[in-house]
């Protein structure tokens, strides 16, 4: 039995696609001030214009996002499947590039119907020794299993490792080839929608992505990035750099307020090029997810979380909603505040999750 599940993926793995997407092509500028004021953008094109150089100044501060490759041989490796009566979950381990894989579970629900396709969701972990398993419910923290969730929903779902953590945790950030795990983990994301679109059993045209508090910020980023993901959902992930304290601790143990940001898994270069200083600092999250913009987004911002204070988001969101207005599709974009901590509340992911089955199972 076992034989025939590990089998299985081979059904699935046909038709490959290979977007054009070409990031880390141009020369990056020098940008010294803060992303535009959002409020002075007039028009789409004018924001168009803008957005482009959100994706640039993301990358001062990451890195440049690598070139893939034309090939797309993933090297897929399946080293374990379980059977749950609707969905199998599979971990498996792929090559994102020459000598680089991604460690992952791949979710695939039973299909009843001779090809069938299914809407696919990439589930990013928040931060922890257990990557992936916090997405499959496999730890004592509750209301962090929205992968597993997912596929009982019927989606096919990937849970990759982050960096430093899960069967990730001797990634080595002193020599890879990225300047940041932020970008190193962006990349892998990049590819696991590439590895998502490569399956015969998903709908190319409706795949997103999912992820709490180190996974709710990769949401955004990813989907800033990656114009594939139509709804971009990011649990405890955001605030404005000049409302984001984490208190004592931040200045105890990494030196800055903002000191957090810049640790080797993140983004260390907003301590090495631009001195932990957010007006230096050349992006904020406003216009990071003004760049998912007309595509669905969806925030939980509990009031009471204290590492992503819900005032800067509440400034925030008044900014990207003049975006998404701009395009017409306010009904694109969504906030909840719940009364909890740096949770997932069940309340909140059940809304999540209709606001995803919205974005990718409404008939175009």
């Amino acid at each position: 039995m076992k034989q025939f599940l590990l089998s299985i993926i081979f059904i699935f793995l046909s038709g490959i696609l290979f977007p054009g997407f070409t990031g880390g092509k141009k020369e990056l500028p020098g940008i010294a001030e803060r992303q535009v004021e959002i409020k002075s953008i007039k028009s789409v094109k004018d924001w168009q214009k803008e957005r482009s150089m959100v994706i640039l100044a993301m990358q001062e501060a990451m890195g440049k996002l690598p070139e893939r490759s034309k090939k797309n041989d993933f090297d897929l490796i399946v080293t374990d499947s379980v059977s749950r009566g609707d969905h199998y979950r599979l971990t498996v381990n792929f090559l994102a590039a020459d000598n680089e894989r991604v460690y992952a579970y791949l979710y695939l629900p039973l299909i009843t119907v001779p090809g069938q396709k299914f809407p696919a969701m990439l589930a990013l972990h928040g931060t922890g020794p257990l990557g992936k398993k916090y997405t499959d419910g496999e730890t004592t923290k509750p209301n962090r299993a929205y992968a597993k969730e997912l596929a009982q929903r019927g989606y096919v779902v990937i849970a990759p490792d982050y960096p430093s953590m899960g069967e990730a945790a001797n990634h080595n950030f002193e020599t890879d080839r990225y300047e940041s795990g932020t970008m190193k983990g962006i990349f892998n994301h990049i590819r696991c929608v590439d590895l998502l679109q490569s399956l015969a059993c998903v709908d190319t045209a409706k795949i997103g992505v999912i992820g709490h508090s180190l996974g709710g910020h990769n949401a955004i980023f990813t989907g800033a990035f990656d114009k594939r993901l139509k709804v971009v959902v990011s649990s405890c992930g955001w605030t404005l750099m000049d409302y984001y304290d984490i208190g004592e601790a931040a200045i105890t143990k990494y030196g800055h307020r903002l000191g957090p940001w810049a640790q080797d898994r993140y983004m260390p270069l907003l301590r090495t090029k631009f001195n932990l200083d957010p007006q230096k600092i050349p992006f904020d999250f406003d216009g990071v997810i003004a760049a998912i913009a007309p595509r669905y987004f969806f925030s939980n911002s509990p009031v009471g979380d204290s590492n992503f204070d819900v005032n800067g988001v509440k400034e925030g969101i008044v900014r990207i909603t003049e975006i998404y207005r701009l395009f017409k599709a306010k009904d694109h974009l969504r906030v909840i505040y719940p009364d909890a901590a740096h949770d997932f509340p069940p309340e909140a992911r059940e809304e999540a999750y209709r606001f995803i089955d919205q974005a990718l199972r409404r008939k175009n």
